[in-house]
C-alpha cells in the first residue's frame, strides 16, 4: 500500500469531473469565482510521487535520497500554504482530512530532523549510541509515510464530497478499507513475483502461507464487525458474516497446506479459491440502483478472474514450484493477470459505496464509462508500481542485470531459458569443431612421412579407407 498514494489524486479528479456539477452543498461552502477553477495542490505531488520514490531510493542507500526527499519537502510546504491560504472552499472545521493532517505534517517534521542529524554523521559520545536508534526510526518512519499518505487522500476525497457521515459511515468505511486492502494485496504480490522470490527461498516459505495468515485474519475481524450487535440482521449482515467465516476457515487450511510433509515450502491453490468465492458472494449481492448493481457485478467478475487466474499460475503455469527459474528473474506474462486484477478489484470496491455511486448515477455517467475510469486507475497504479520496482531492483542488484546481447541489443529467448542467438552459436561451433577435427586429422595423415615402403603401403590403404567413409 505504501505505493499506492500517487493514484488517490487522479481518482478524485476525475470522480470529481464527473460528478461536480451535482457534488453542491456536500463538501462546504466556496468562496470561489465563478468561472475560476481550484488549482491542483502540489502537495498531491509531492506525497503521491516524490515521497515514494525518495523511499525507494533511500533503502537503495542512492545518493539521490536526500535530494529528492529535500525536493518533495519544499513542494509539500508549499502546497501546504497554497492549500490553506487560498480562501476558497471551506469545510467544516473538524474534518477528518484537516485532523489527520495535523499528525502527518508532525511525523514529516520530525522525519526531516532525524534525516538531518543522521547527515551530519554525529558518532562520538552520546551520538554513538542514539544513532542507531535513530537510523532504524527513520527507515521505519519513512517507509510508513507512503501508506499514511494514501490515508489522507482518501480523507480528502471523502472531505471534498461529504462522505461517510450519519448512517453512511459503515459501508463507507467497509468499501475503502476493503478497497484498500484489495489494492495492498495486489501490490505485495507484485513486490513477490518482482523482487521477492529469493527471499522466499530464504525464509523457507511459500507465498500462500502469508496470504493464508492475512485471510484468516480479516476473515475474523469481519467474522464479529460486520453486523451492529443490538439490531436486527438483514441480509447483507448475513452474507458479510457467512463471508468472514469462510475466510478464517479457509485461511486456516491454508496454512496447513503451505507446507508438504517434510515439512519444505509447498504451494496451494487456498487463495486464489477465496478470491473466487469472494467475487461470487459480491456478484449476487443486493442493490437499490441499476449502477450500483452492475458496478458490482463488474467487481464480483473481477475478482472471480483474479482468484481463477491465480489458482492457474500455481498449478498450470508455475506447477507448483516457487518460480520458473533458480533466480527467480523470468516471469511469464501470464503472471501478470492475476496481480493486475487485484488492483483493478480494490478500485472497483472503493468505487462502489453508496454516495458514490448516487453521484455518479446523478450525474448521468454510466456504469460502462465509469467502470473504465476506473479500470484506467487501475492500470496506471500498476504501471508507476512496476517503475518504483524497477528503479529499486536496477539500483540494489546492479550486477544480476543480466546483459544478453548481439550488437547491444538484446535477443530472444529460445522457451524462454536460453537466448536463440547462444544456441545457434553453440551448435555452429560444435559443427565447426567436428569439421575442423575431420580436416586435422585426414591432413596429418597426409602429410606424415613413411619410414619404409611398407609403411608407405599400409598409409595410403588407409587414407583410401577413410576417403570412403567419409563419402
Amino acid at each position: 500500500m505504501a505505493l499506492t498514494s500517487s493514484l488517490v489524486p487522479l481518482y478524485t479528479l476525475l470522480l470529481g469531473l464527473a460528478v461536480a456539477p451535482y457534488a453542491e452543498g456536500h463538501g462546504g461552502d466556496s468562496h470561489i469565482a465563478a468561472g475560476e477553477a481550484i488549482s491542483e495542490d502540489p502537495i498531491m505531488i509531492a506525497w503521491g510521487v516524490i515521497f515514494p520514490l525518495g523511499m525507494i531510493l533511500g533503502i537503495v542507500k542512492s545518493r539521490w535520497h536526500v535530494p529528492v526527499q529535500s525536493v518533495g519537502t519544499v513542494v509539500s510546504i508549499l502546497g501546504y500554504f497554497l492549500g490553506h491560504m487560498h480562501g476558497g472552499r471551506q469545510f467544516r472545521h473538524n474534518n477528518v482530512h484537516a485532523q489527520f493532517a495535523s499528525l502527518i505534517s508532525f511525523l514529516l517534521f520530525l522525519q526531516v530532523a532525524m534525516g538531518i542529524y543522521l547527515k551530519l554523521h554525529l558518532e562520538k559520545g552520546i551520538n554513538g549510541k542514539v544513532r542507531p536508534y535513530f537510523k532504524i526510526a527513520h527507515g521505519i518512519l519513512g517507509k510508513s509515510l507512503p501508506v499514511l499518505a494514501w490515508i489522507q487522500f482518501v480523507f480528502g476525497g471523502i472531505t471534498a464530497l461529504g462522505f461517510c457521515q450519519g448512517h453512511h459511515i459503515g459501508q463507507c468505511l467497509a468499501h475503502f478499507i476493503m478497497g484498500s486492502a484489495f489494492i495492498a494485496y495486489g501490490i505485495i504480490l507484485t513486490l513477490l513475483l518482482l523482487v521477492g522470490q529469493l527471499w522466499l527461498r530464504r525464509i523457507g516459505r511459500s507465498p500462500e502461507f502469508f496470504d493464508s495468515i492475512v485471510i484468516a485474519a480479516w476473515g475474523c475481524v469481519n467474522t464479529f464487525t460486520e453486523h451492529r450487535w443490538g439490531t436486527d440482521w438483514v441480509q447483507k449482515d448475513w452474507q458479510h458474516t457467512a463471508m468472514g467465516i469462510v475466510w478464517w476457515c479457509a485461511g486456516l487450511a491454508g496454512v496447513w497446506l503451505s507446507r508438504d510433509r517434510d515439512g519444505r515450502p509447498q504451494r496451494n491453490f487456498i487463495p486464489g479459491f477465496v478470491l473466487l468465492v469472494t467475487g461470487w458472494a459480491m456478484n449476487s449481492h443486493p442493490q437499490d440502483l441499476p449502477i450500483s448493481a452492475e458496478t458490482h457485478k463488474i467487481f464480483g467478475y473481477t475478482l472471480m478472474g483474479a482468484g481463477i487466474t491465480r489458482i492457474i499460475e500455481i498449478c498450470f503455469v508455475l506447477r507448483d514450484r516457487a518460480s520458473l527459474s533458480e533466480d527467480g528473474r523470468q516471469i511469464n506474462s501470464f503472471q501478470y493477470i492475476p496481480v493486475f486484477l487485484l488492483y483493478a478489484s480494490g478500485f472497483l470496491f472503493m468505487g462502489s459505496n453508496e454516495e458514490q455511486l448516487d453521484l455518479v448515477a446523478d450525474s448521468g455517467l454510466d456504469h460502462v464509462a465509469y467502470v473504465l475510469i476506473l479500470f484506467s486507475l487501475a492500470f496506471m497504479l500498476f504501471l508507476f508500481v512496476n517503475m518504483l520496482i524497477n528503479v529499486y531492483d536496477r539500483s540494489a542488484n546492479p550486477e544480476a542485470q543480466i546483459k544478453e546481447t548481439a550488437n547491444g541489443r538484446l535477443g530472444p529467448r529460445l522457451n524462454g531459458n536460453v537466448p536463440v542467438r547462444d544456441a545457434q552459436e553453440f551448435e555452429l561451433e560444435g559443427l565447426m569443431s567436428d569439421d575442423d577435427d575431420d580436416d586435422g586429422g585426414r591432413r596429418q595423415k597426409e602429410h606424415t612421412v613413411p619410414d619404409t615402403p611398407t609403411e608407405e603401403l599400409g598409409a595410403r590403404m588407409t587414407l583410401r579407407d577413410d576417403e570412403t567413409d567419409v563419402r
